[in-house]
């Protein structure tokens, strides 16, 4: 099973199959809006703003971020999806693609992320350790790589840009 094999869960209830997401660079993201690197949103969507209208034509769009609140570090994510949304729009002006609030793992993980982890471990164990880990997907559906909550995602520049210019 690839990655473009899952369907996960956006916002709004809505069934989304990632296969829509093919042909892309996606960065995958699970994240909190009560944690002390939620201003990393503000980078997230610089990113977004700066890659996302790469293409041969100015409107394809080749870079996506998945953004999957997760409750599961010391309730960092509370409130609802809306809420969630609501948050992120108004105060760090977000507009990648948002999911339903998700576990990363124990026996209630997304299998998105089983299948990440499975890709890319971490240090010492596979598991997420905290919010804003993030997944670096190339655009045939490869995990190449996978960066603790620590690193801000300016520093992903180089590597972003990397997996656009590849064939």
């Amino acid at each position: 099973m690839g990655i473009y094999d899952y369907t996960v869960t956006d916002n709004k209830g809505q069934a989304v199959s990632l296969d829509a997401f093919a042909g892309k660079v996606l960065l995958i993201v699970n994240t909190a809006t009560g944690c002390g690197f939620t201003p990393q949103y503000k980078g997230l969507q610089q990113l977004y703003e700066t890659f996302s209208g790469r293409g041969e034509r100015r409107c394809e769009r080749r870079f996506e971020i998945l953004d999957f609140p997760c409750n599961q570090f010391g309730g960092q994510a509370p409130g609802t999806d809306e809420e969630i949304e609501r948050f992120c729009a108004v105060r760090y002006h977000t507009t990648f693609p948002r999911f339903a609030k998700i576990e990363v793992n124990g026996g209630n993980a997304s299998p998105l992320y089983t299948y990440l982890k499975s890709r890319q471990t971490g240090v010492l164990t596979p598991d997420i350790k905290w919010n804003f880990t993030k997944f670096l997907v190339d655009r045939h559906g490869n995990v190449t790589a996978r960066f603790a909550p620590t690193e801000k995602p300016e520093a992903l520049v180089k590597e972003i840009e990397k997996l656009l210019e590849a064939p």
